[in-house]
């Protein structure tokens, strides 16, 4: 007998090379699939060796592949010559795995084909390796490659972003803030030449003088229409002082070339210390630095020195002080935008938009002033004026609609349900023409007391939207514990649709889920044709953009009609 370590030598006896490869064929005569026993152990449990059904092999391959199967088969059978692909088996278990095909038509001695013989090779491992390498190439695609955005007119750092770097400046250690409101001188230059489009030329031509003289470590960022910030962090009071001083001196000396003319510049500036150590956050500092520059403007020097931040209590009086001087002298105007039912092609709303009037700029948006004004618990007087004139105008023009829009901290405030229904009786408006939006990534103060305010309005016969719908992180929440009536789209994801398959994705789900609730649904951002064309496509009720209206001043109490 042989030792043992000579018989472990043996070879395991082999199968047929037939039996060990995967493979099947199909003859035409008596319509007969052959499987392989390498291929029923790849399916798990197949059907038996023969079977006499074509539909067999169809029913284990992969219901995405099917075209693709029976496209290659049909190209081996009609032009008698060897065709290849790739597709998906189904394993009994309900799995599925990944081969390479070859089909070979199987000719009768005449040449006509009378069959198939298909030789298959498991790639699986190839085949997942390609998926993960598309998979990852789409999330590089999709997925926005940095947090940094900059600002589109000037290339510098969005007011978010620049209070972010604040605040990791502040965790880091001490330093100084510095606001520069820039803005065209008025002498020399005719006033027709200093319209408000070209304040953008002048930011950013603005910018580039200050990257150019500023120290190094220092960020900047543009925290407002007109306003330049600049970050100096780790930087002496003194070394701050100087350097503010230099850079409010060079926009001053400075002549600007812009597209179609030239001008010199009004600079002023508000510097603000901060330390490690103190309770004043990137808003509060900037909200005192923004306040120095104004200082600086009222008392006719370049500069305002703060050299430590503003107590909280008085930034929040002065703040409430600035939201009352401008409610009270007129500093808050109304724009309103078109809003287009697909259904009917007609325009059935509108949007009702804030502006506030720039001393230098004209309207201007008024997203810097809401954001500090709700950190400071001091919008609900600014939603107030707004509501009544929205009121006033829904009076005047008994068949207009009219989309409101209110900030979360208002929402949760009690005394706005009050509020809305004395307007409503006071100026005898029809609830129905009125409705209510709620940005969702609004910071809603009281969850409890919004929803106290939706059912209300709803119970007096408004109607309730939200706003940015898909751009933070509580949507679908919202539409389970609020009564909403519509949902208006983030524009992010119409503007560039018709070029974005994921965009599309996205934006028939969100339809799919709307209409599955009973809620309509608005897109924002229509700019073209063929973007108006596929919302159709997609079931969207309502659009809003340029393409129906860029909005206009509600002057005199009346909306200008298309």
């Amino acid at each position: 007998m042989a030792a043992p370590e000579e018989w472990q030598r043996v070879p395991l006896p082999r199968q047929p090379a037939e039996d060990r490869a995967a493979w099947f064929s199909y003859s035409a005569t008596g319509d007969r699939i052959v499987w392989s026993a390498a291929l029923r152990a790849m399916l798990g449990d197949p059907p038996g060796r023969d079977e006499i059904s074509r539909k067999i092999l169809v029913r284990y391959v992969h219901r995405d592949d099917h075209a693709e199967a029976l496209s290659a088969i049909t190209r081996a059978w009609t032009t008698r010559a060897q065709a290849r692909t790739t597709i998906r088996l189904m394993r009994a278990d309900g799995g599925w795995f990944d081969v390479d095909c070859r089909i070979d038509p199987v000719k009768s001695p005449d040449g006509t084909v009378r069959g198939i013989r298909g030789t298959v090779t498991d790639v699986s491992v190839r085949e997942r390796a390609r998926r993960e390498t598309d998979r990852l190439a789409r999330r590089g695609e999709t997925v926005q490659a940095s947090l940094v955005e900059p600002d589109p007119a000037t290339g510098l750092l969005t007011r978010a972003r620049f209070a972010d770097e604040i605040d990791r400046a502040l965790r880091r250690g001490g330093g100084a803030v510095l606001v520069i409101r820039v803005q065209p001188a008025q002498s020399g230059v005719d006033d027709d030449t200093v319209r408000p489009e070209r304040n953008a030329d002048l930011l950013h031509r603005a910018a580039r003088v200050v990257e150019g003289v500023m120290q190094q470590g220092a960020m900047l960022g543009r925290v407002g229409s007109n306003e330049i910030g600049v970050l100096l962090p780790g930087t002496s009071w003194p070394m701050a002082r100087r350097e503010a001083e230099l850079l409010v001196e060079a926009l001053r000396a400075q002549t600007f070339v812009l597209p179609d003319t030239w001008l010199r510049a009004q600079a002023w500036g508000g510097l603000v210390r901060f330390t490690p150590d103190g309770d004043a956050g990137s808003h509060e500092l900037l909200i005192d630095a923004e306040h120095a520059w104004r200082q600086s403007r009222e008392g006719v020097v370049a500069l305002t020195l703060i050299p430590h931040p503003v107590p909280a209590r008085d930034r929040q009086g002065s703040y409430r002080s600035r939201v009352a001087d401008a409610l009270d002298t007129d500093r808050f105007t109304l724009y309103a935008q078109p809003i287009l039912e697909l259904q009917s092609n007609e325009v059935t709303r509108h949007e009702l938009l804030l502006r506030v009037l720039d001393e230098a700029d004209g309207p201007q948006s008024p997203i810097q002033v809401l954001d500090i004004a709700e950190r400071l618990d001091a919008v609900f007087d600014i939603d107030l004026w707004v509501v009544e004139r929205a009121m006033q105008l829904a009076a005047d023009q008994p068949g207009t609609c009219l989309q409101i829009n209110l900030s979360g901290r208002s929402v949760g405030d009690p005394r706005l349900t009050d509020e809305v229904t004395r307007l409503i009786e006071r100026y005898e408006v029809k609830p129905e023409q009125l409705t209510f939006e709620i940005t969702e990534t609004a910071l809603i103060g009281n969850l409890s007391e919004a929803r106290r305010f939706a059912d209300r309005v709803r119970e007096l016969g408004c109607e309730l939207a939200l706003d940015d719908f898909g751009s933070g992180y509580a949507s679908f929440r919202y539409l389970r514990i609020f009564p909403i009536d519509l949902v208006k789209i983030d524009g992010e994801y119409v503007v560039d649709l018709v070029d974005n398959p994921q965009d599309q994705v996205l934006v028939r789900a969100l339809v799919q889920v709307c209409q599955a609730y009973g809620i309509h649904t608005v897109a924002e951002f229509v700019q073209d044709e063929p973007t108006l064309r596929l919302l159709r496509e997609l079931g969207v009720d309502y659009v809003q953009g340029y393409l129906i209206g860029r909005p206009a001043p509600v002057v005199e109490g009346r909306l200008r009609t298309p």
